[in-house]
């Protein structure tokens, strides 16, 4: 399983999740997006109808519906009601429950660096973790290590 750390330096949360979100569901794959927070899950749900004038990502928040069809599921609980096989953590929280996934995308900024060092540490003594540690440049994001 892979887990990719997103240090938010350069770029918001608002607009880094999107692309990750796009770049999901043009593999063919599903997403649960997890946060603590009611508010931020909120804004969530609104930005992923309006990020771009051209598109939308068609999703739900968990309990709204048919969690089931949801290409893209925004929840409290890192439970894939979805069958997603990806996960994305925005609310700088690591949740150990996220390696159930093939992949999970743990978003942070620095408010929330010491918890996240803490979790790149402790998994990398998890035999098939695979990490990736990606920081914003100027010209992107760059993979770091």
């Amino acid at each position: 399983m892979q887990v990719d750390f997103y240090h938010l330096t350069l770029t918001p949360l608002a607009r880094a999740l999107p692309q990750i979100a796009q770049k999901v569901l043009g593999s063919g794959q599903r997403l649960l997006i997890v946060s603590d927070s009611e508010e931020q899950r909120g804004a969530i749900d609104r930005l992923l109808w309006t990020y771009a004038a051209d598109s939308f990502l068609p999703h739900a928040c968990a309990g709204s519906g048919d969690d089931t069809v949801q290409p893209i599921l925004i929840g409290l609980e890192p439970a894939p009601a979805n069958a997603a096989r990806m996960i994305a953590l925005i609310d700088g929280t690591w949740r150990d429950e996220a390696l159930a996934f093939e992949r999970a995308f743990h978003f942070f900024d620095d408010d929330a660096i010491h918890p996240a060092r803490a979790a790149w540490k402790r998994l990398a003594e998890r035999e098939g973790v695979e990490r990736r540690y990606w920081k914003q440049t100027e010209s992107g994001w760059e993979q770091a290590a």
